[in-house]
């Protein structure tokens, strides 16, 4: 049975820096059309600037639906998003994480800074230990994760991780094409459930 968005929650790292180069907010606008298209709500840090602001602005605009996940201590200093209504507060950047995977059908990381590339590194790490069995979709646009995309293949060729574990992520090149690639990897968690039955029996 082809698999579908619809009403499914995705995930969306990106930048909340307000200084980013328009082509990834142009990025950012064709990512939220195609979420909209979907039938996906967006879920995200809840960040008002930057290319988080931009995708939840355009997916409101478009007449779709927003899940902001933010800690009330930057709700606080009024980072969170004004046109947001579904808003999760917690109280650490560690539950946001959290929360950021929890119930989703996929992650897509957009460019971003530090506190992006943490959450992908996080969310590769819960997978690789089967915590995390949805696909996480790496937007390499303009180059922007090539050097990350060759370390982590020195980690396999270096023995660090398992050649295997280069499937743990999709690497796309352009905004436009990170719903396809949702729609096309695999959701282990269906095979995890069926050995799961298997070795119950």
């Amino acid at each position: 049975m082809a698999r579908n968005l619809e009403g499914a929650r995705v995930t969306v790292y990106c930048a909340g820096s307000a200084r980013v180069a328009p082509h990834y907010l142009d990025g950012a606008s064709e990512l939220a059309k195609d979420l909209v298209d979907a039938g996906a709500t967006l879920v995200f840090g809840g960040g008002k600037t930057g290319l988080m602001g931009h995708i939840a602005s355009e997916v409101i605009r478009l007449g779709g639906h927003v899940s902001g996940i933010m800690p009330r201590f930057l709700k606080d200093i009024e980072m969170d998003h004004p046109l947001v209504t579904d808003f999760t507060l917690v109280d650490t950047m560690a539950e946001r994480k959290a929360a950021l995977l929890a119930g989703t059908e996929g992650i897509i990381a957009l460019p971003g800074g530090c506190g992006t590339l943490e959450e992908l590194l996080e969310a590769i790490t819960l997978k690789r230990l089967g915590q995390y069995l949805k696909p996480i979709v790496i937007v390499n646009q303009n180059g922007f994760y090539d050097d990350l995309l060759r370390q982590l293949a020195r980690m396999v060729d270096e023995e660090f991780m398992n050649p295997e574990h280069l499937h743990l992520w999709v690497a796309v090149d352009h905004p436009h094409d990170a719903i396809k690639a949702i729609l096309a990897t695999p959701d282990l968690s269906a095979a995890v459930l069926s050995r799961a039955a298997v070795q119950a029996k």
